[in-house]
């Protein structure tokens, strides 16, 4: 298949135009987008990239590493396992991915009832994210497993990920993290669940499937400074109860 040509070729200069040379073609971004949190071996990212194929992977992997935009390295003893990962001009993609992420909620197109993968919803949280009055630092431990994967595999067949997040005075932030980090609170959510609380503004309590322990401010101040849903969409939490 002969390769398209370039918009440079085309005697156009623009930097706009060369990036969408480099990540334009179907399926780059949304593996770009699955790096953003931390390397992933090629079966992590076709595991999280629903409906790419070996081939198209392979492509795109190895295009992006053609233009510098991801590297590849084998992990050290124990793991011995190959991984791709973003090159530091790479990981500046995040904010193309945020400002991406910004312009389309307002869509009504946008299709609310999809579901995400557990990196991709953590990068929406962090796209949205915002600081939320001068109350003291917190941290929340956040688990999430892929409703998606769940449903293929059967119950238990999805394997969680880990996040913790810090939210103070001024700052919000969401990073990948290990089950064993210590936070003020832990939630343990599909991603189908976290994303109908955030997007959909229905309160946790509302969410059997969610798991909450610890501070309850933590959690309501996580959900504060990440929701996406708009204000006038909320879901009221029954009378009697607790945000």
């Amino acid at each position: 298949m002969a390769s398209r040509r370039s918009y440079g070729s085309y005697n156009d200069g623009c930097a706009a135009a060369h990036a969408l040379d480099l990540i334009g073609d179907r399926w780059t971004m949304i593996v770009v987008r699955e790096l953003l949190l931390g390397p992933k071996r090629f079966s992590d990212i076709q595991r999280d990239v629903v409906g790419i194929g070996p081939a198209v992977l392979t492509q795109r992997l190895h295009d992006l590493e053609s233009h510098g935009v991801v590297l590849r390295r084998r992990l050290p003893p124990p793991g011995r396992v190959e991984v791709y990962e973003l090159s530091d001009w790479g990981y500046g993609l995040e904010s193309v991915n945020t400002a991406l992420s910004l312009w389309a909620v307002a869509s009504p197109e946008l299709p609310l009832d999809a579901d995400m993968s557990p990196d991709t919803v953590v990068l929406a949280m962090r796209a949205h994210a915002r600081a939320v009055g001068d109350g003291p630092e917190h941290t929340v431990g956040l688990c999430l497993w892929d409703s998606r994967q769940q449903e293929k595999t059967g119950s238990g067949g999805a394997e969680p990920v880990y996040y913790r997040a810090r939210i103070g005075a001024g700052t919000t932030m969401i990073v990948r993290s290990t089950a064993a980090e210590s936070s003020d609170a832990q939630v343990s959510a599909s991603t189908r669940d976290w994303k109908t609380c955030l997007i959909g503004g229905v309160p946790l309590e509302q969410l059997p499937g969610v798991s909450v322990s610890g501070s309850p401010d933590a959690v309501r101040r996580l959900v504060e400074a990440t929701s996406i849903a708009p204000a006038t969409h909320r879901v009221e939490a029954p009378a009697g109860r607790e945000d």
